[in-house]
């Protein structure tokens, strides 16, 4: 029994090991977090949020928002024209998911500036889509694509793949929870329940097929990642496109594969059971002082 628990241990160790290295190519988010003893950030140890973004399944809907961010001509154009993602796509990656957790599990001052990084980062990112619009990062509009599109995807990856689904009341809460990031950023609209979310994401009117989205989805569809990597990023690949409403899949060119969401979400148990719940999450708990529930975390977190 202590060989089958080490051994099982050890696999833990390096899925924790494989997927934690997706993500160490940035800055440490909450490095500092314990000064603000107290402090319950923007969204608090009482929201969904923190439920929501802690778990596993927050890696399909990370995968999920880029690829139906990609259906909005000027927001693809934007991110092809003025990204590093084809250069140094774990360092885009790293400080994709350093601000997502910020915003969420910070204490204010963390959140404050988290926000400002992005807002800083987007001043001059402008110029022409494929179809000659004019596109800036500092539009309201684009803003609200591209948060309201994280806030989708992140509550339809939940609700597919998660421990237990969120009931009504409970997935409207982290929709408005949501909004008062999307605020910091100046989006609008902030659409503040997930029905109307979703139907804004669904019926938006600017959305068409564009060279960048072609160029964006066949990067997407086979990132640069180690092998052993890139067969986990392929299932949960395909347990994102699961979940994207059938519109929005036709615009992007892309159809689910078969069993893919079966299959992609026991490769979120899989996670589930290797990782634990986000350290970030437990870090913020301890920051606040609220309970730690038993169970949730295998991470240790100092």
């Amino acid at each position: 029994m202590l060989q089958e628990n080490s051994l099982v241990a050890g696999l833990k160790d390096r899925v924790v090991g494989a997927t934690t290295s997706l993500f160490s190519h940035g800055p440490i988010p909450l490095e500092h977090t314990l000064d603000h003893e107290g402090d319950p950030g923007l969204l608090g140890p009482d929201s969904i949020s923190w439920r929501v973004i802690g778990d596993a399944t927050a890696f399909v809907g990370g995968i999920r928002a880029l690829l139906v961010q990609t259906a909005h001509p000027e927001v693809v154009a934007g991110v092809e024209e003025h990204s590093t993602y084809r250069d140094d796509p774990l360092g885009r990656l790293s400080r994709t998911s350093v601000y997502v957790t910020e915003t969420t599990y910070g204490a204010m001052p963390e959140v404050e500036a988290a926000a400002s990084t992005v807002r800083r980062a987007h001043r001059p990112v402008e110029g022409l889509s494929d179809r000659n619009k004019p596109y800036s990062a500092n539009d309201p509009g684009m803003k609200a694509w591209v948060h309201n599109v994280l806030t989708d995807s992140f509550l339809a990856a939940f609700q597919a793949y998660g421990p237990e689904p969120l009931d009504p009341e409970e997935a409207d809460r982290f929709v408005e929870e949501q909004t008062r990031i999307g605020a910091l950023l100046g989006a609008d609209p902030l659409p503040t329940t997930a029905t109307s979310l979703s139907a804004w994401i669904v019926d938006h009117p600017d959305l068409a097929r564009s060279q960048a989205l072609d160029s964006a989805i066949g990067f997407l569809r086979d990132p640069p990642l180690s092998l052993p990597v890139r067969v986990g990023y392929r299932l949960l690949f395909d347990a994102a496109v699961d979940t994207i409403e059938p519109r929005t899949r036709r615009i992007i060119g892309l159809e689910p594969t078969r069993r893919g969401g079966e299959i992609g979400g026991a490769a979120v148990s899989s996670l589930r059971w290797a990782l634990g719940s986000s350290p970030s999450w437990q870090l913020a708990l301890k920051r606040t002082g609220a309970p730690i529930p038993p169970g949730l975390f295998r991470q240790r977190v100092d």
